[in-house]
């Protein structure tokens, strides 16, 4: 673990300067400043103010630890600018999937947890009409990653895509083909979906609206039939969302309206607890042995707040092993924060 001197005399190699703001409660992960000869700077291809944020925010982490959140790295590729999904890869170490918002090129990019850029595939033939979230399950000995194309802000889609693409076995840039997608619709009208997930026992997609209260859960088979266009079943809605108080609502309508809308979902690799993730908070809504989502989501969760230092939060992965989850969001330099639930 590097002290705040350490990450001080990197930045210093780099040849920049910048102001020390000392902060209370967060420290790295992993390095993140590469001081290796090979590279001349740590933060390649971005301008001053965003290389100044970036060593602004190395330079104010501590040595004191938070409990449930510190930063593993920084995504400062000029490509990865509007990130809004994220999946731990299941078949290399320490690697991280992500995808930018709707209009972007249809790219899965591969991250390692400190933001180094490893890899870029283009999924063909397929288009980003609004890539939302990412989810990444084994299925019959392969490793799969679902993009859910179900971004909706003016309520006007018809249908909406789930794409799956196996991954691939290097991490360089190449082009991926879809094993198979699937094409939905809602039961009652279009409405803003942003998460989902992957029940890969129960053979199910898990979709979280967005901008309804309370949020509402509705599954999709992983698989439809040739041609057919399914349509999603309505399960329940969360419990225990956070929302704005009647102050915040009147003093801020805005950005107040946002704090409960979920932004990002993903189910832990043993299949056992659901974690959501909302503008200020993640949610756990773990499952007790024989039942449904309908079920877990109806008790109220453990709700722990995110860092103040991680803007637009609407990325959210747990690790592959299970242990811990990954967060990010729609902003450049991205954090990438590690959430680690047991405060351990």
């Amino acid at each position: 673990m590097w002290s705040r001197r350490e990450w001080a005399s990197s930045a210093r190699r780099a040849k920049f300067a910048f102001p020390v703001y000392p902060r209370r409660g967060l420290r790295p992960a992993t390095p993140i400043c590469d001081a290796s000869p090979m590279r001349r700077s740590p933060f390649p291809r971005i301008g001053w103010p965003a290389c100044a944020l970036a060593l602004a925010l190395l330079a104010g982490c501590s040595d004191e630890r938070e409990p449930f959140a510190r930063l593993s790295g920084l995504m400062v590729d000029d490509a990865l600018g509007e990130v809004s999904g994220m999946a731990a890869s299941r078949r290399h170490a320490d690697v991280l999937w992500v995808e930018n918002d709707g209009g972007n090129t249809p790219v899965l990019y591969a991250v390692s947890p400190r933001g180094s850029l490893l890899a870029r595939d283009r999924v063909e033939g397929v288009a980003n009409t609004d890539w939302e979230d990412l989810a990444a399950f084994d299925l019959d000995g392969h490793h799969y990653i679902l993009i859910a194309d179900t971004g909706d802000n003016g309520g006007l889609r018809r249908t909406l895509q789930l794409h799956v693409v196996e991954e691939p076995a290097s991490l360089k840039d190449a082009v991926l083909r879809p094993a198979w997608s699937v094409s939905f619709r809602w039961p009652d009208g279009p409405r803003d979906c942003e998460a989902a997930f992957v029940d890969a026992a129960a053979g199910k997609v898990l979709l979280i609206s967005k901008k309804r209260h309370p949020p509402e859960l509705f599954e999709l088979p992983l698989r439809a039939a040739a041609g057919a266009t399914p349509v999603a079943r309505r399960l329940g809605t969360l419990a225990g969302v956070p929302q704005a108080d009647a102050r915040s609502l009147r003093d801020r309508p805005k950005t107040a309206r946002l704090i409960g809308q979920v932004t990002a979902a993903d189910l832990s690799p043993d299949g056992r607890t659901l974690a959501v993730l909302t503008y200020q908070d993640v949610l756990f809504y773990p499952r007790k042995d024989g039942e449904s989502w309908a079920q877990a989501i109806a008790r109220k969760p453990r709700i722990e707040s995110l860092p103040a230092l991680l803007p637009q939060a609407e990325a959210l992965a747990w690790s592959a092993n299970g242990a811990g989850l990954y967060a990010s969001g729609e902003f450049r330099p991205a954090p990438i924060f590690y959430l680690d639930p047991t405060g351990d």
